[in-house]
């Protein structure tokens, strides 16, 4: 595909030589160093260039890197910041390509720490007292395989204890969301209510709701007063710092909008999924605005841009690549073509076990989906829609080779247009993935999937299907498809990724398709290089070299080494944006 050098990876490690002229014009010291502003040693450092290179040091000047070698760079440089790594590891920043953003709202219950019922429900009897009678309790975050009862949340579960304040919890993924007896009623949902476009609501054993809507559940979601941007501004920053500490210093935000209400005037209409939460969120004017005030501190975004209908989308003044290397537009996405397996409804090509004639449900007509794919490419922008389900990604991928086929781009070559598939889930069949290679449609995936949806998977999904789930090698090593990771919110966890792709295991122990595994340098390519790619800042970003940003981690074990359970559990000591630092586990800062 003219870059698959991305995804290979030398058979050995080589070491970077000492580092020649600079790209960038220095000043030299007194004793005729060459000053810079950083200096990082006596390190692992992982490189992840062409060969996969490793050496020892880094000399940052400003917030590029200007070297990369051995020891000798302590002799050819000087700064007045110089870190002993102490044989710790220095690689790249993890790009995770698709994040959803989500701090916490004055009404939020910290559900996604809930290990039981029980404390769910002290949660919101809690929050209904600092609340008073009436006011909407809100949540993310629940998995079902996290708490002791093993199973899902209902609306009886949130009438025991909050029966006097509407609420809705929202599972991790977004994908389903629970609702208490007060806010079906508010929300106008009952038993002879019909399933919303896209979604499904759950019956009891006797026909009345159960609080579960699968995918659609914005009839309930649109009631929520949400607060102003001045409430979740400081909320965001605090989000936007906490993936610091995870080692991500660049990633792409699937919640974007290009209006200054994530969903337009008046909140998500009846049957759009509730995947931002935020309320007034980080809009894409916002975020310009945000990151020109505090942005040193913060990691790089690209954002995702919903879909805003065709006139909208005519009528705004940019497109896919607009910006500078803080924020800038990424693709059209998150469009979900098909819903996800946290409902679960994403859409297969044969039915879900032990469920006859269920296959998940598709969100668009064939005409329907060309339109919007067709609008967005003639407006010059990338796709890359949510496809989960095999049929979902059979029915993107047809989409993108018509309009591939039929509607230039002047602004790039047939083979870098750099359309992609979110999440490819389920393997589609061989006739897509060679429509997608003779395309070069890539894939953006979430490893993590594997590991944090085991049970789901187990439940749902025949045995070729659960094998191949969330499948790596084939797709890259036999159809030549190019592949950037990401984590999306099962929940943010580069390291969770790196381990599911290299040893298809969930938390059970079992392995899930071990042909489906890459190597470890391979995962970290995808977690780092490959995620530059999805942006066309390559030159720019994902791997250490000179004349790239100084986007860095350093990390107290070698990920290329270290007992593969021991990622589940590995932490980030620092964190460079720029050749800043700006997490400090020392100090959590």
């Amino acid at each position: 595909m003219g870059r698959t050098w991305l995804c290979g990876v030398a058979a050995a490690a080589m070491t970077v030589a000492a580092a020649g002229a600079a790209p960038v014009a220095l000043a030299r010291g007194q004793a005729g160093a060459v000053q810079a502003d950083l200096i990082l040693h006596n390190g692992h450092v992982l490189t992840v260039d062409r060969r996969f290179s490793v050496a020892s040091a880094v000399a940052v000047k400003g917030d590029r890197i200007v070297a990369v070698g051995g020891e000798g760079l302590l002799a050819r440089y000087r700064a007045r910041n110089v870190v002993d790594l102490h044989g710790r590891t220095l690689m790249p920043g993890f790009i995770d390509t698709h994040l959803h953003p989500a701090p916490i709202k004055p009404s939020d219950i910290a559900v996604a720490s809930a290990a039981s019922m029980a404390e769910v429900q002290a949660m919101l009897r809690d929050k209904a007292r600092a609340l008073g009678p009436g006011q909407w309790i809100t949540g993310y975050g629940w998995q079902e395989a996290n708490l002791a009862e093993k199973r899902n949340i209902t609306r009886a579960d949130l009438d025991a204890a909050a029966p006097d304040n509407p609420v809705l919890l929202v599972r991790a993924g977004s994908h389903s969301a629970v609702a208490n007896s007060l806010a079906l009623k508010l929300a106008g949902i009952d038993r002879n209510t019909p399933d919303p476009a896209g979604g499904l609501i759950e019956h009891d054993a006797g026909g009345e709701p159960n609080g579960i809507i699968r995918e659609s559940y914005g009839a309930v979601l649109r009631l929520i007063p949400q607060p102003g941007w001045d409430v979740m501004k400081p909320a965001t920053v605090t989000w936007l710092k906490s993936i610091l500490a995870l080692g991500i210093t660049s990633f792409h935000d699937a919640s974007g909008s290009i209006d200054d209400e994530p969903y337009g005037a008046g909140g998500p209409k009846p049957g759009e999924q509730g995947l931002d939460l935020l309320g007034a969120g980080m809009t894409f004017r916002r975020a310009r605005a945000l990151y020109a005030e505090m942005g040193e501190s913060l990691p790089r975004v690209t954002m995702y841009i919903s879909y805003p209908g065709a006139e909208r989308l005519k009528a705004f003044p940019h497109h896919t690549g607009y910006g500078d290397n803080r924020v800038r537009l990424g693709a059209i996405g998150e469009n979900a073509v098909d819903g996800g397996f946290t409902g679960p409804t994403a859409w297969l090509l044969a039915d879900y076990k032990g469920q006859p004639g269920f296959r998940g449900k598709g969100r668009f007509t064939d005409a329907q989906l060309q339109a919007m794919v067709d609008t967005a490419a003639r407006a010059g922008w990338q796709l890359g829609l949510h496809c989960i389900g095999d049929a979902a990604i059979v029915q993107t991928v047809a989409a993108y080779d018509k309009a591939l086929g039929t509607i230039p781009d002047p602004a790039h070559k047939p083979a870098e247009r750099r359309w992609f598939t979110d999440h490819f889930t389920i393997l589609p069949p061989v006739a897509t993935m060679q429509t997608m290679a003779r395309d070069h449609v890539m894939i953006a995936q979430q490893p993590n999937f594997l590991y944090n949806l085991e049970d789901r998977y187990t439940q749902v999904l025949d045995d070729w299907r659960l094998a191949h789930n969330n499948a790596i090698a084939t797709p890259v090593k036999k159809f030549g498809l190019f592949m950037a990771f990401g984590s999306d919110n099962l929940p943010v966890g580069p390291l969770v990724g790196l381990y599911a792709a290299i040893t298809r295991k969930g938390p059970s122990g079992a392995v899930h398709g071990a042909e489906e595994a890459v190597s470890r340098a391979e995962a970290i390519r995808m977690y780092t290089a490959n995620g530059a790619w999805l942006s066309w800042e390559e030159n720019q970003k994902g791997t250490l070299e000179p004349g790239k940003l100084a986007d860095m981690i350093v990390l107290p074990f070698d990920p290329l080494t270290v007992a593969p359970e021991a990622l589940l559990k590995g932490k980030v000591d620092m964190t460079f944006v720029g050749g800043k630092l700006v997490y400090d586990s020392r100090t959590r800062g």
